[in-house]
């Protein structure tokens, strides 16, 4: 077993400590977002989208994901979508090897944002119990920092990124990354504006994402994206759907 650092120790005491995070099954979440990436992507921003998400793999559903009213599934590396009656009605397997080329650097379909936007708010989401993977190294490079390496099994914007907490608090502050499906060059600064409370429990509940300075720094703008989480709750229940929905994804067709 690794050794999770004393940063990462004391940012899960922060969030309601590790045997609450370590019996989490699911959260459940209300979410809007709006900002420059929907504008270049030719994406409608998201209003109090409900988005379900299962806290031990990468697995979240996001509805409605589109003007149509589908909903957008992420599963591990593939994307799908669902239509209102809950039939698979578009799938793309291994998603991230789509970007950013191609039409994606001008614009993206439905199952683009599906991947995008589902492992974001995943990651996002269970940020907490994150600090717990096995498979994630996190490695402690400075009072309140954790430098954090991803293997290629967790959706993520990029391998390597950068998580800043409050030296008062323990709560996180700032999240850096290169948000790879973007490109290369997107070098962006996810600054925690505010937390909620949950049953005592605090959880980021509006981000703001700019591009990043040289010296780690958000820039002032432009907001690539505003994201506001209304609502969030834990539960310690199996995730309600998972089961249906990965029936789904293996017994349907296209």
């Amino acid at each position: 077993m690794n050794e999770i650092p004393a940063t990462a120790r004391r940012a899960l005491e922060a969030y309601g400590g590790e045997p609450f995070w370590r019996q989490a099954r699911s959260i459940r979440a209300s979410v809007s977002a709006s900002g420059l990436a929907f504008v270049l992507k030719g994406q409608r921003p998201f209003h109090r989208i409900a988005v379900e998400c299962d806290v031990r793999e990468p697995l979240a559903r996001l509805s409605p994901v589109d003007a149509a009213g589908s909903s957008g599934v992420l599963r591990g590396g593939n994307a799908f979508l669902e239509n209102p009656r809950g039939s698979v009605i578009g799938r793309r397997e291994n998603a991230r090897t789509y970007f950013p080329y191609g039409r994606r650097l001008f614009w993206w379909d439905s199952l683009d944002q599906t991947y995008f936007a589902g492992y974001a708010l995943w990651n996002y989401l269970v940020f907490p119990a994150l600090l717990l993977r096995e498979d994630i190294r996190w490695q402690e490079t400075g009072p309140n920092r954790l430098l954090a390496v991803f293997p290629g099994n967790i959706p993520t914007h990029s391998p390597v990124q950068e998580f800043l907490f409050d030296p008062a608090s323990g709560l996180l502050r700032q999240h850096n990354y290169t948000a790879e499906v973007m490109g290369g060059w997107a070098n962006a600064a996810n600054v925690i504006v505010e937390h909620g409370v949950w049953n005592s429990i605090p959880y980021p509940s509006h981000r703001r994402v700019t591009p990043r300075k040289k010296d780690g720094a958000p820039a002032g703008g432009p907001v690539l994206i505003d994201l506001t989480i209304h609502d969030w709750k834990v539960t310690s229940a199996d995730f309600p759907e998972q089961e249906d929905l990965q029936l789904s994804l293996f017994n349907k067709g296209e």
